[in-house]
């Protein structure tokens, strides 16, 4: 069983190693999946966060939707097992991705067959791993020099970092569509003889 959750802008499968059906403490995790869970976690520390418990005046996990995996019971137990090791909070091996601080759509042009293509990419994404994803409507897409407004594009670069401003608040401010004016992105081809 597969379910993600979004703990801080980490996406986590907590349940990759988990029988799902047979513990209740991955009920509140279940519950949430594919829902942000970050509000469960001090931003700070990236600990669970905690409150005084009105019963035993202690300082315990604030679990609002209910004690979950990893989470000691509010009063000591002989029976809780805390020999797991790191808590799956933790532990880079749920770690499955990461979110984007923000997403871009742009255009991109195939000079020679006048083919163009809009796809949305992640702002940290260099142009090398858009290269990549643009390889689906062009295998020989290395074969093509990479140009913006007339100039080269480094391929080891961001798109911001290549000088292509996100403008999407821009035209938010202006009530105008972002998807109106993508950056456009052109490919030259260059005989470089990679294919017989």
């Amino acid at each position: 069983m597969i379910m993600l959750s979004t703990l801080l802008g980490d996406n986590f499968c907590v349940l990759r190693r988990c029988d799902a059906t047979s513990d209740v403490l991955l009920k509140p995790i279940i519950q949430e999946a594919g829902k942000d869970i970050s509000h469960w976690f001090d931003k700070k520390t990236r600990e669970i966060r905690s409150h005084v418990d009105p019963v035993t005046g202690c300082v315990i996990p604030y679990t609002p939707s209910g004690r979950f995996v990893h989470i000691p019971p509010a009063c000591p137990s002989s029976d809780w097992a805390n020999d797991f090791g790191r808590p799956w909070w933790r532990d880079e091996s749920y770690v499955v991705g990461y979110l984007s601080e923000k997403t871009r759509t742009i255009k991109i042009i195939n000079t020679l067959t006048s083919q163009d293509q809009v796809i949305e990419v992640c702002s940290e994404e260099t142009m090398m791993e858009i290269l990549q994803r643009y390889l689906v409507y062009n295998t020989h897409a290395a074969s093509y020099t990479w140009k913006y407004d007339g100039k080269n594009l480094d391929i080891n670069q961001t798109l911001q970092e290549n000088g292509i401003e996100d403008e999407d608040e821009e035209f938010y401010k202006l009530s105008m569509n972002d998807d109106t004016f993508l950056p456009a992105i052109h490919l030259y081809f260059n005989d470089d003889l990679t294919e017989a």
